[in-house]
């Protein structure tokens, strides 16, 4: 028998992810020393040293390598969000999920900053980032439902999936003006003076 074959799917698999994590890395040094609009795949492929054909075969569009951790992201919200206590109120479920996930990005505050505002200056990274956010709502509704008291009554999912959505749209809005501030506000409190301004 020979056991130094090893397991090459799990060789594949872990060769692939550091592909891609060196593709991202030097993509976003590239975007951020130089605009994200600036940039081609073209380009991104020469600094690798990869041709553009491979480079296809990780990432379909320059904005799937921005956003391609976003998924990851929405994983981990709702894991967070499912790892708060059961009899937690959805709006503070909500906040301390969303504090959690802040907390474990691989950023510095100056990075995470210029990111965002990358982000927030292409158009088709926002569109592309606010599609990524529905699925961020979809993957929250259940654990939301279930704190709701999960009747029988079919507006517990509507309920649920508006306040998932607008916690998304306070974090949305309180990014913004964190943004917009260049870094000086508290974000913090931008997202709880926005969930005030809803919730009244």
């Amino acid at each position: 028998m020979n056991h130094r074959a090893g397991n090459p799917a799990g060789l594949r698999e872990r060769t692939r992810r550091a592909v891609q994590a060196e593709i991202v890395s030097t993509a976003m040094r590239l975007f951020l020393e130089h605009g994200f609009e600036a940039i081609t795949m073209e380009q991104i492929a020469n600094e690798i040293g990869i041709s553009r054909r491979s480079l296809f075969r990780y990432f379909g569009t320059k904005e799937d390598i921005v956003l391609g951790d976003h998924a990851e992201h929405g994983e981990a919200l709702r894991t967070a969000l499912e790892a708060r206590p059961a009899g937690e109120p959805p709006w503070e479920a909500l906040r301390a999920a969303l504090k959690a996930l802040y907390d474990s990005l691989p950023y510095s505050p100056e990075d995470f900053l210029k990111i965002t505002s990358m982000l927030h200056a292409s158009p088709s990274l926002r569109a592309r980032q606010l599609e990524k956010r529905q699925q961020w709502t979809d993957l929250l509704v259940p654990d939301i439902v279930r704190r709701l008291g999960a009747t029988t009554d079919p507006m517990d999912e509507l309920r649920a999936r508006a306040l998932a959505a607008c916690a998304l749209a306070c974090l949305e809005t309180a990014t913004d003006a964190w943004v917009r501030s260049g870094g000086t506000i508290d974000m913090e409190r931008a997202f709880d003076e926005a969930v005030a301004a809803v919730r009244g």
